[in-house]
């Protein structure tokens, strides 16, 4: 009995313990369920919606660019783009190198592009965002991903929109282009707003608006399956699409020039002078803007590069060149004004200048010389003894101080951002640069335009803006409209106006008209270097010509274009105006190579004259037509 009854009593505390335990494990479920479903509840939620749920950025629509008469210059069209999502691969980023070779297998991949996409998967991303592999699949390609999708998990073909310039050629060196985010241009820009943007301005006008030309990215929350397959868009925040911008460049002008330049090396630059709008931007020999939009070959790009021709070089910005005879008007100017010479200052010409006798010397053009030679004549036939004449009077201080109002040595147009100096030689920068004191042979040089001057085609251009503008400057600018709204200076934007020309003030107003009257009888006078290029115009045009030495002739020599190897020949040069009363276009045309400026600028620059005077004259007598025609209707 005491044994059953021990029996008993164990089995009841066993039967406690066991009762206990199960309380003990069931409170423990109990406030384990509590704390997941109750405390933790909001964490948990938020886990299993990261899961389910995704947030992608989107990319905002690039603005366009359109030209002066609303043609457009720069637009989107669809692509498609080839992406991975490291984190939907197959086993996870270690497995990228398996999926590479499996879609190696159904599409051909380059491997630059397998090269840039994996440097683009270590910059910094979103979780679950899309990696750029492939850049415009072509329907074949995307019909061969799709049937194989079963077995390329993590990967997805996204729909966008890539820059297109429907004019390929002639206008990138005005425009720029837009290329691929490199490395060191991801570390500058904002990582938030170009979370989804794969391109950026690279040059040019593409580059310097790229603040408004980008927009501001956007955001959807997506529903997502096991596989990462979006089910549905849970809520979208729309991007806001860059602006359009308009710009005072005219497509017609722009094509003629650059067909003008075709199998030439050479730059030409218009300028509305009324408002400093830059018309045409022209450097040749040119390239194609769309091949850089979805990634440049190797072997395409280094035949760019190496090219004897220098097709990426900017001439027009870029191209530093002895401004030679072009800078007469403005030594002349600099010589009466500063009160060194008279208005009537005039030299007997023998073909040849020195400054000691027995001396070297400095010859003119024309063997023989040319008689007697006043301002006016010094700048109808370009005269060089007369401008060694006045230059050795004058010394470099005062040619120098008049060049640069005029735009020389400094950078003239507000929004190009490759636009360069060149060299206005003062004493202090040769002493700086080539550690020598100037010597009057080298203002002689200067007086001419050669010697260590040089100067870009903007800035010739600009120096004639201002002198068919009697000295009143305006920013020479690219932009013309942002939305629609008009922009005088590029500080209406929020940037800094670069340092410009104040406006030129010359003792005696009447002196710009002589310079004026001379630069019209290059022209049209009937022994004007221009003559030829302004025969027959229905409107009279201001010029000058210019010839640049490119190679240094010995003293007793004489220059044989024949004789002397093609790239070492004289450039030829040109600027002007027209009309030469009230002028609606200022140009300046630098042919390499190409011999005198009469010859090989100087046409050029008449057929543009026509181009935009004589197009814009067939337009108003057309709209005039119209107006009678409906007149003639309304009044019957």
């Amino acid at each position: 009995m005491n044994n059953q009854h021990q029996e008993v009593s164990q089995f009841k505390a066993r039967l406690w313990w066991a009762l206990f335990l199960i309380v003990l494990v069931f409170a423990g479920i109990v406030s384990r369920l509590a704390y997941l479903q109750v405390w933790q509840h909001q964490h948990y939620v938020t886990e299993s919606d990261d899961n389910r749920q995704q947030l992608q950025a989107i990319a905002p629509t690039r603005g366009l660019i359109y030209d002066t008469n609303g043609d457009l210059l720069a637009g989107n069209r669809a692509s498609h783009i080839l992406t991975l999502v490291p984190e939907q691969l197959a086993g996870g980023r270690g497995s990228i190198d398996g999926v590479l070779a499996e879609l190696a297998q159904v599409i051909t991949i380059d491997e630059g592009d397998i090269k840039r996409f994996k440097r683009r998967l270590n910059q910094p991303r979103r979780p679950h965002s899309p990696v750029a592999l492939s850049f415009q699949l072509n329907q074949t390609e995307i019909a061969q991903i799709i049937v194989n999708q079963h077995r390329l998990p993590g990967v997805r073909i996204v729909p966008d929109l890539v820059r297109y310039y429907p004019s390929d050629e002639g206008f990138v060196h005005a425009l720029g282009y837009v290329g691929r985010i490199n490395d060191r241009e991801l570390a500058k820009l904002d990582s938030t707003n170009y979370s989804a943007t794969e391109h950026v301005g690279k040059l040019g006008v593409e580059r310097y608006y790229e603040t408004e030309l980008h927009g501001t990215v956007g955001y959807q929350t997506v529903e997502t399956n096991a596989r990462g397959r979006v089910i549905q868009v849970l809520d979208r925040l729309e991007p806001v699409p860059g602006k359009d911008i308009t710009l005072f460049l005219d497509a017609q002008l722009q094509q003629t020039a650059a067909k003008l330049l075709e199998g030439k090396r050479g730059a030409i630059v218009a300028i509305d002078p009324r408002t400093g709008g830059v018309l045409a931007m022209a450097s040749a020999p040119s390239y194609g803007a769309n091949q850089f939009v979805t990634g440049i070959s190797n072997a395409n790009y280094q035949a760019l590069r190496k090219s004897d021709d220098l097709p990426l070089f900017n001439r027009a910005l870029r191209g530093r060149y002895p401004p030679a005879s072009t800078v007469k008007p403005v030594i002349a100017i600099a010589g009466i004004d500063s009160g060194i010479i008279s208005r009537k200052y005039s030299i007997w010409d023998p073909g040849y200048y020195q400054l000691t006798e027995d001396g070297r010397l400095y010859r003119d053009w024309k063997e023989g010389g040319h008689g007697r030679v006043n301002m006016h004549k010094s700048i109808v036939e370009s005269v060089d003894t007369f401008y060694y004449s006045i230059a050795h009077l004058m010394g470099n201080t005062p040619m120098t101080k008049y060049l640069a109002l005029f735009g020389l040595g400094q950078v003239t147009i507000a929004d190009q951002p490759e636009a360069i100096k060149a060299v206005l030689p003062t004493k202090k920068w040769k002493r700086a640069n080539r550690n020598a004191s100037w010597f009057r042979g080298d203002s002689l040089n200067l007086g001419i335009g050669q010697g260590f001057l040089s100067a870009t085609p903007t800035q010739l251009a600009t120096m004639a803006m201002l002198l068919a503008n009697k000295g009143q400057w305006h920013q020479i600018r690219m932009i013309k409209a942002i939305d629609g709204q008009a922009v005088e200076k590029v500080s209406d934007i929020g940037r800094n106006d670069p340092k410009q020309p104040v406006n030129i003030e010359l003792k005696r107003t009447s002196d710009w008209n002589k310079i004026h009257n001379a630069m019209v009888d290059v022209m049209h006078g009937k022994k004007g270097t221009g003559r030829r290029s302004g025969a027959d115009s229905s409107y009279k045009i201001a010029g000058k010509t210019g010839t640049a030495q490119v190679l240094g002739i010995k003293q007793d020599d004489t220059y044989d274009a024949e004789k002397i190897a093609e790239r070492f020949r004289d450039h030829g040069l040109y600027i002007g105006w027209a009309p030469a009363k009230d002028p609606v276009i200022v140009l300046a045309v630098i042919i390499e190579n190409g011999g005198g400026g009469s010859s090989a600028a100087a046409p050029l620059a008449r057929k543009l004259f026509d181009v935009r005077i004589l197009g814009a004259m067939a337009e108003e007598k057309a709209e005039e037509k119209a107006e009678e025609k409906d007149g003639a209707t309304n009044d019957g």
